[in-house]
């Protein structure tokens, strides 16, 4: 087979050859020809398919048949990614932050099925978001693939509000950690000493102070990052196991099961099937940031498998950890209206089971530790995104931030950019504790509009003619990903914007279609400002097949 001469050459290889043909000409014997696509030819060479060269060579290549060029070193391995994906949704810990909403939405029903349900839906935009990534796999993510998706006509402006949408997302995601971890800080202090009740200037302090105990390591050891990751994952899994023994070896009662199945036990003044998929929707903050390993597809050798298997495993270990153990705490709960009422309902509810103070402030010890941990992650995914975007000429001063520090070697302007961004969207919580829950609670629906763009792009321009060959192969059923996503999010998305109880009040009212709908003007005025210096990836899709990792 003959390659035609239409690959841009790579500094490290001979100048009178393709990068494809030096490719080809270090092939491991492991490959046969059958596995690489049909080229068409234009030059009389032909090439021998049984020595490609080393996989890694393959990834720098793939990377550059994208448009960029391999600036980062490939440290994390898959159980890395893993770590670094399932340290950043941490499902069981995630939901214990939450699932005090779906009890007002519809009672323990409702926290059960309703994170059933959120697990499916969530996991369907996943899916399909995990092949596209198989397919280009790139630190850009969403805006990345619907700039290669989309019709030329319009692929600058859907990639540039896709990438805004992807940042904020992502920051705001970051803030939403920090917050949580104040917050729970708070919490265990009024858990002692009742009579304490936390001040939003000492909310912000404790955020702040979570804000530099958290991206410390990000700087004093940016190359340990990956086994920071690894430590998350095992942390998490072996919390999960302990406190659940401890769950259900310590519960005083056990509930009937009617009491888990029982309908209409929602207080929020809604309907129950309204209330029912607002529950979904909540549900849904137990796998936030899906997207995480995607944004270090750069440093990670084989992306196209490896990114895929760690958004999946993601999906799968949160489910495994969320859905027993809420199932375990609704049938040990003893007083719904108690946990409702408190400060910390994950700690209310961990003292109803095991009645010692002692026994409680250790497991929400570890949960907060773990809450903690899990913020850096976030850190290096904010950080990732701020630099993939600003290589594409997304946000000012792009030149800046897209700098890759030599000596740590990580985009550390991009991850300071990140950093200020928590610290001054913190001060929104001394002016309105309302406004910022609302963006906070906004922010996964932001990321899940990323998610379903690049999708519906896909499906609406035939996939059989968009994607390259790709190590995640859906066939049939990524139809129905792809289909599904765009809906399933507009659904939720729907009553995600709806205000949590009624009747409505000041207090009470949901500001999350006023936000998104002002984060949108934002974008459109920074595209009409700077839109023209936004620059996409170019797509060589011969060399893109060519290094296809199968």
């Amino acid at each position: 087979m003959a390659l035609r001469r239409a690959f841009p050459v790579a500094p490290t290889y001979n100048d009178e050859e393709t990068v494809g043909e030096s490719l080809l000409n270090h092939a491991p014997p492991s490959m046969r020809e059958e596995e690489l696509p049909f080229l068409p030819a234009t030059d009389s060479k032909d090439l021998a398919l049984e020595n490609l060269s080393p996989s890694e060579h393959f990834d720098d290549a793939n990377l550059r048949a994208q448009g960029h060029e391999a600036v980062l070193q490939r440290s994390f391995s898959p159980l890395a990614a893993i770590g670094l994906g399932f340290s950043i949704t941490n499902s069981w810990v995630g939901y214990l932050s939450i699932f005090g909403q779906n009890l007002i939405y519809g009672g323990p029903q409702n926290a059960v099925f309703g994170l059933l349900v959120g697990t499916t839906v969530q996991w369907i935009i996943t899916l399909g978001l995990s092949e596209v990534a198989s397919a280009f796999p790139s630190a850009g993510g969403q805006y990345h693939f619907t700039y290669i998706l989309a019709p030329t006509k319009h692929k600058r402006f859907a990639a540039f509000v896709v990438g805004w949408m992807t940042l904020l997302g992502w920051w705001v995601v970051t803030c939403s950690g920090l917050s949580l971890c104040a917050v729970s800080v708070a919490g265990m202090v009024n858990f002692w000493h009742p009579a304490f009740e936390a001040t939003r200037w000492q909310v912000y302090l404790i955020y702040l102070a979570s804000i530099f105990i958290t991206a410390a390591p990000i700087f004093l050891s940016p190359r340990s990052v990956p086994k920071f990751t690894q430590l998350t994952l095992f942390l998490s899994v072996s919390g999960f196991i302990v406190v659940f023994c401890m769950v259900l070896g310590l519960k005083k009662e056990t509930q009937p099961g009617s009491f888990i199945t029982q309908s209409g036990l929602g207080t929020s003044g809604w309907s129950t099937g309204t209330a029912w998929v607002m529950g979904v929707g909540n549900a849904l903050y137990a796998y936030g940031g899906t997207d995480g390993a995607i944004h270090i597809a750069e440093e990670i050798p084989r992306p196209s498998k490896n990114i895929p298997l760690a958004m999946n495993l993601t999906m799968a270990i949160g489910f495994v950890t969320a859905f027993p153990m809420v199932l375990a705490l609704m049938f040990g709960v003893r007083d719904i209206d108690a946990v409702l009422d408190s400060n910390l309902p994950s700690a209310e509810i961990f003292y109803q089971i095991t009645q010692s103070r002692g026994i409680t402030t250790f497991i929400m010890c570890w949960v907060v530790l773990l809450y903690y941990m899990a913020i850096i992650g976030q850190w290096v995914t904010s950080g990732r995104m701020t630099w993939a975007f600003s290589r594409d000429r997304g946000i000012p001063y792009s030149e800046f931030f897209s700098h890759v520090d030599v000596y740590r070697d990580f985009p550390l302007r991009a991850t300071v950019l990140s950093i200020c961004f928590c610290c001054l969207y913190g001060l929104l919580y001394l002016a309105s504790t309302t406004a910022f829950n609302s963006i906070v609670t906004g922010a996964v629906l932001y990321l899940n509009i990323t998610y379903a763009v690049p999708q519906g792009i896909l499906f609406s321009r035939g996939r059989a003619k968009s994607l390259p060959s790709r190590a995640l192969n859906l066939g049939a059923a990524g139809y129905i990903c792809n289909i599904l996503a765009p809906l399933l999010v507009t659904v939720i998305g729907t009553f995600i914007c709806f205000p949590p109880q009624l009747p409505v009040t000041v207090a009470n009212m949901n500001y999350t279609p006023v936000i998104l709908i002002g984060l949108f003007g934002v974008i459109l005025g920074l595209w009409y400002t700077r839109g023209a210096k936004f620059t996409g990836p170019k797509i060589d899709w011969e060399l893109l097949n060519l290094t296809a990792c199968k």
